[in-house]
């Protein structure tokens, strides 16, 4: 692309560790995940399986199968991850993910209690096997996280085996790292990116307000998730400089 319009920023290619793409697919059938492949998987990273959405979705083995013969990473939402843990579930929770044949997976605790040791443990059994990336943060907007308490954990997951810490956020976008109204809470960013290298965590950030904020401030390269589908090419053009939002920024 730098061939055509000079002062482009620097993408790295797949596979990458950073300037990750995470999409959300809610239920996409085997016809929409072709088509998103087709059109985006160069720009494509991580499809994340949302919530227990694997369970009920037809042809499953199919289309993970698809996604990863365009080597895009693939995983099932946490909350699956949970229903399986809160039902004292653990080895069936790893036999599913071997019959579907994924090599990652998401351990988090947004639904339930969970002893955040207990967390870290379940984090260091799984990442003998698979790539873990694991969550931080409630998906209940009535339970607060103090910043510190944020980099303690993040630090203890990624100290036990996770790839990735992502940064709660849900598909809505207003809990976890927002307001309840969308709004980011900058000072708990800036505290977490002060303490944690950015490069271990993934943002969620599903609206397009919240992606401009973490370009702006954390640069093209910076891991982003909970992306529609719909929005995987204008997120990459958030991300080069190819939107008004973001077109003074590598002038």
């Amino acid at each position: 692309m730098k061939e055509i319009l000079k002062d482009l920023p620097d993408r790295p290619i797949k596979p990458r560790n950073e300037g990750l793409t995470m999409i959300m697919d809610k239920g996409l059938s085997l016809n929409e995940a072709e088509n998103m492949v087709v059109l985006k998987s160069e720009l494509t990273d991580i499809v994340k399986l949302g919530f227990g959405t694997s369970l009920l979705t037809r042809y499953i083995e199919r289309k993970i199968n698809l996604y990863h013969e365009a080597d895009i990473m693939v995983y099932t939402g946490g909350t699956l991850f949970e229903a399986f843990i809160v039902r004292n579930q653990f080895d069936d929770y790893c036999r599913l993910m071997d019959k579907l044949k994924l090599e990652m997976v998401e351990v988090s605790d947004g639904s339930m209690d969970l002893e955040h040791d207990e967390k870290c443990e379940y984090i260091r059994k799984l990442s003998k096997n698979y790539k873990v990336i694991s969550e931080i943060g409630s998906k209940d907007e009535t339970i607060k996280i103090e910043n510190s308490d944020w980099v303690k954990f993040m630090s203890k997951e990624i100290d036990a085996g996770s790839w990735k810490v992502i940064a709660e956020a849900r598909e809505s976008g207003n809990v976890g790292v927002y307001e309840e109204n969308g709004d980011i809470k900058d000072k708990l960013i800036k505290k977490i990116t002060k303490d944690i290298d950015s490069i271990k965590i993934l943002w969620e950030a599903p609206k397009k307000e919240q992606q401009v904020w973490f370009i702006n401030n954390l640069g093209a390269n910076v891991n982003l998730g909970n992306i529609s589908p719909n929005d995987i090419i204008s997120l990459e053009c958030l991300r080069l400089g190819l939107r008004g939002d973001t077109f003074n920024n590598y002038l």
